[in-house]
């Protein structure tokens, strides 16, 4: 041995700060619950939200839901939302102050008024200089009405990294006008322009965008279309699987990977409307999209009608229970250390138990094999 421990002190000495930064910055994956998907309903059309589960039975039947999925009809008729997000943005339009003041009172209401799902937020405007005021001052009046722990905030068409620190410091002032802790508020950054991919000076702008936050960023949501057109993608093949959204979102991925900042893929604006013909189709396009984003690591997604919900659930749900099995045996010999012909390694291991976690936290999975406490034990 030539080493000694004063070398062992000095590599300490010269790699703390590095340790330090990758604790903070890398704490790993977060194990709490993620949902499926986020609702977008305009503000003012937030009315009959919590009948959409009614609304999904309903044209299920009407239209002879092609997939026999157990849990699915149950899920709808008890939780069909899981994150419901009250647009003010694309979906909601342009307003004059009056009329947007009144419907940020009204939907606090509606809010107020009866059950909610487990996840909930708004989408304000973008700070854009065109819109930055009234953002702004939706999100204000929207705090003066209604105040949640489980409250986010996604914020659209961020560009870089002033808007997010701008965006920060506003929020710390609204805690502090309003009474809440430090933190409190925290939001989703939606990719939906290429200068939040790749910036002015070509350096890659994801990772940037999530150190401006703060620890105040939660997730990062795709924005198909937007992003799309803004890349000069023709409006005829704009979609989530397109090789331009496909780039996007693989750099969302590794700038987002291990920070626990968590990631969505975006929606599909063909909706399950019209004729059983027309409703199949859609469906049959929706189901494959859920289905190619869990594949691809994008465990959560946007919902905009709800007649997407039942594919949402059925390709979820399948999903997690194709491989349930297949991932219970690879754990167990890897806890065995038993040849499998698989060899996998300790990474593979966090892997397979955040699949069956994931499984178990969605509903998708009642036995794992193994407890959550003991799934955590891999994490």
């Amino acid at each position: 041995m030539r080493l000694t421990d004063a070398d062992y002190d000095d590599a300490d000495e010269r790699l703390a700060a590095h340790d330090a930064f990758l604790a903070a910055r890398y704490p790993g994956e977060r194990a709490d619950r993620q949902p499926v998907h986020t609702v977008y309903i305009p503000a003012d059309r937030l009315d009959g939200f919590r009948e959409w589960g009614a609304e999904a039975l309903r044209v299920m039947d009407e239209h002879d839901f092609p997939w026999s999925v157990p849990g699915v009809r149950e899920k709808l008729a008890t939780e069909p939302i899981e994150d419901l997000r009250v647009d003010f943005e694309d979906g909601y339009g342009v307003r004059d102050n009056e009329q947007e003041d009144a419907a940020v009172r009204k939907a606090a209401a509606i809010l107020r008024a009866g059950s909610l799902p487990p996840f909930l937020g708004v989408r304000v405007k973008s700070l854009e200089a065109a819109t930055r005021h009234r953002s702004l001052r939706t999100l204000d009046l929207f705090l003066d009405s209604y105040q949640d722990d489980k409250f986010l905030i996604t914020l659209p068409k961020v560009s870089g990294t002033d808007q997010v620190a701008a965006f920060v410091a506003l929020l710390e002032k609204l805690e502090s006008a309003y009474g809440l802790a430090g933190g409190t508020l925290r939001f989703e950054i939606q990719i939906e322009l290429p200068a939040a991919v790749l910036a002015a000076d070509g350096t890659a702008t994801v990772a940037r965008l999530i150190t401006a936050a703060g620890g105040r960023c939660v997730g990062l949501h795709y924005g198909t279309y937007d992003y799309s057109a803004a890349a000069g993608v023709a409006a005829a093949y704009q979609a989530m699987d397109h090789p331009a959204a496909d780039y996007a979102k693989s750099v969302m991925q590794v700038a987002a990977a291990q920070t626990g900042v968590r990631l969505s893929d975006g929606s599909t604006n063909v909706l399950p409307v019209g004729t059983r013909h027309e409703v199949q189709e859609a469906w049959t396009l929706h189901h494959r999209l859920v289905a190619r984003s869990l594949e691809r690591g994008f465990y959560q997604g946007w919902d905009l009608h709800p007649a997407q919900l039942p594919t949402r659930f059925a390709a979820t749900y399948a999903f997690f229970r194709e491989g349930r099995d297949a991932a219970v045996v690879r754990l167990q010999r890897y806890v065995a250390r038993a040849d499998s012909g698989i060899a996998d390694e300790p990474a593979t291991a966090r892997a397979l138990a955040g699949y069956l976690l994931r499984g178990l936290n969605c509903g998708a999975l009642t036995d794992a094999s193994y407890t959550r406490e003991e799934l955590l034990g891999f994490l």
